[in-house]
């Protein structure tokens, strides 16, 4: 959608909340003048965001722009709720089960219910959003899982949005924490970034001080490509970060001069292969997401693999393609209420561990957010995947 219609659109679902809200809420406190300005500042600042991809504008005011997003957006949500509501209500008086003098209360109630829920909802998301995200822990049975991967572990790292909001300590924390964590490699599952190289560059510098025995893989999202996906692959290969497009590398989980036999050294080898967006090709032909193409010359003696993946739509090749897990994002696990309830409508999984065939796929919520600084009912988290021998 194109930001001048968008913002009329916008304009007006404000005009209509402030029509069905206002009356309400000038009953109850005489406080209602914020509620006014509160509908006026979302209005005008909401577009900011958008318009800040086009030219230079003070971080300060998309953060008001965000911030807004976010408390609109719950505001609409709850108002709507309030419209079932009092139609209900409307049909329960008039078949004379109630007063009217009580359903003038309902709704002078209900007008200010639906502005302090939302309000509520958006502070609470806040906090969730700006802490630095808890570490999950995730166990995957793999089938026939040689022993020298027994208790590998992957720390991954999905959905930062590094960006207007989420800057230079942002990351700094992210990356404390992951050290601490000890992983065997750190795997990015993209949507690392929502803006130029020239304009992030210092922001996401932390994460060349990532520390795992087998280093960092990265796979591009779609956000990169809205940013310039080229450029900042050469960006995060500068930082020293593995850069995977539709290819592989074999890990050695295991000291391989330890090993006496050929059989031994690929019993402790892991595939670990990465693909490129999977609406990649939409913006570079070249680009174009391939789980086979990543396993081209993968050794056939090393059986367990591993895909990156941003989105969670390329489960359905990699489980033909022959992987035992694929690790994605993409989806945030909704972020916040009610979008949790749309995610299914593009993704096969929301959030978490799930069996497609005979692959696993697991699916982060994210480590960072987009848009809205906000989470609510969808947490962040820097997920710690241990790879385990599937009992028999």
């Amino acid at each position: 959608m194109r930001i001048l219609p968008a913002t009329v659109l916008v304009a007006l679902l404000h005009v209509l909340l402030a029509l069905r809200l206002l009356p309400g809420v000038a009953q109850l406190t005489a406080a209602w003048p914020v509620l006014a300005v509160l509908l006026l500042v979302s209005a005008f600042t909401m577009p900011l965001p958008l318009l800040a991809r086009r030219r230079r504008m003070p971080v300060w005011l998309q953060w008001v722009g965000l911030i807004s997003m976010g408390w609109f957006s719950s505001l609409l949500v709850f108002a709507l709720f309030r419209e079932v509501f009092l139609l209900g209500d409307w049909l329960w008086t008039a078949l004379g089960d109630g007063s009217r003098q009580a359903m003038q209360s309902r709704r002078v109630l209900s007008a200010g219910a639906a502005v302090l829920l939302a309000s509520l909802v958006t502070l609470i998301g806040y906090f969730n959003a700006r802490r630095t995200a808890a570490v999950r822990r995730v166990d995957v049975p793999i089938d026939r899982l040689p022993a020298g991967l027994d208790g590998f572990t992957i720390a991954q790292l999905s959905d930062i949005h590094v960006g207007p909001t989420i800057r230079v300590r942002y990351i700094e924390r992210i990356v404390e924490s992951v050290n601490r964590l000890g992983a065997d490699m750190i795997a990015i599952t993209g949507d690392l970034v929502d803006g130029s190289v020239g304009d992030l560059r210092r922001h996401i510098a932390p994460l060349a001080r990532l520390k795992a025995r087998h280093g960092t893989y990265v796979v591009t999202g779609n956000h990169e490509y809205y940013a310039g996906a080229d450029a900042w692959v050469a960006e995060l290969r500068r930082l020293g970060l593995n850069v995977l497009m539709n290819e592989h590398v074999v890990l050695q989980a295991r000291d391989p001069y330890g090993a006496q036999t050929d059989e031994e050294v690929n019993e402790s080898a892991l595939v670990v292969a990465g693909v490129t967006d999977f609406t990649a090709a939409h913006f570079d032909a070249a680009h174009a997401s391939d789980p086979v193409a990543a396993l081209l010359d993968a050794p056939p003696q090393v059986a367990t693999r591993l895909l990156l993946a941003h989105q969670p739509r390329s489960a359905e090749a990699a489980a033909q393609a022959g992987y035992q897990l694929q690790l994605s994002g993409h989806t945030h696990g909704g972020q916040f209420f009610p979008w949790n309830f749309f995610v299914p409508l593009q993704q096969p999984f929301t959030a978490g561990l799930h069996r497609l065939q005979d692959m696993w796929i697991y699916v982060s919520r994210g480590t960072g957010y987009w848009g809205p600084p906000k989470r609510f009912g969808a947490p962040s988290e820097i997920t710690l995947v241990r790879l385990v021998v599937a009992p028999p």
